[in-house]
């Protein structure tokens, strides 16, 4: 087999944290799903589209991502309640009541507008999910599928010397993998 793909690193693959959709953790729901979209304008040919914003707080420091679901999960306004169920366990309140009250939020009956124009003014913070994983821009491809698959992401931040310089995508390792298939010979 042609050693091409077993020489690629990390670092080879990944979106460079200079071409990725970035906000503050200050950033709105609006701001952060315009920047989304603005990012699709940037790339190169052929190179899959972001499907997420990451988040950068005062310091500097990526510290979260908004993926495309997330963003669908902020218009729900049952889906920030049930982020609070924790909170509302701990204060005593019935979780039976808790689940009559969702029931008859009846999310279905707003209209996407009205959904859109209420969380369009949400702070990014408020529904992120922080980033933990991390994999050194010098990691061999393999090590990157197999910390990809064991936490179940769709995407991994890549560092150097404890600095993140940029984002592995599951969408790119697939078409590196891909185009090894294609031009392999049986």
């Amino acid at each position: 087999m042609d050693g091409s793909l077993d020489a690629k690193r990390v670092k080879d693959v990944m979106v460079p944290l200079d071409e990725y959709a970035i906000v503050t953790e200050d950033a709105t729901f609006r701001e952060a799903i315009q920047v989304l979209e603005q990012s699709r304008q940037g790339l190169a040919p052929g190179r899959p589209p972001h499907r997420a914003v990451l988040v950068r707080n005062r310091q500097e420091k990526i510290v979260g991502k908004v993926g495309q679901l997330a963003f669908l999960k902020a218009l729900e306004p049952r889906g920030r309640l049930k982020d609070d169920l924790g909170r509302l366990d701990r204060a005593g309140v019935d979780s039976e009541f808790v689940g009559i009250m969702m029931n008859s939020l009846e999310f279905w009956q707003d209209n996407l507008s009205v959904l859109c124009r209420r969380a369009s003014s949400l702070k990014v913070k408020d529904f992120m999910s922080p980033v933990t994983e991390r994999i050194n821009g010098d990691a061999m491809l393999t090590e990157a599928i197999h910390k990809i698959v064991t936490c179940q992401t769709l995407s991994i931040l890549v560092t150097e010397q404890g600095e993140v310089i940029g984002i592995l995508r599951l969408s790119d390792l697939i078409a590196e993998i891909a185009t090894f298939m294609s031009a392999m010979t049986d």
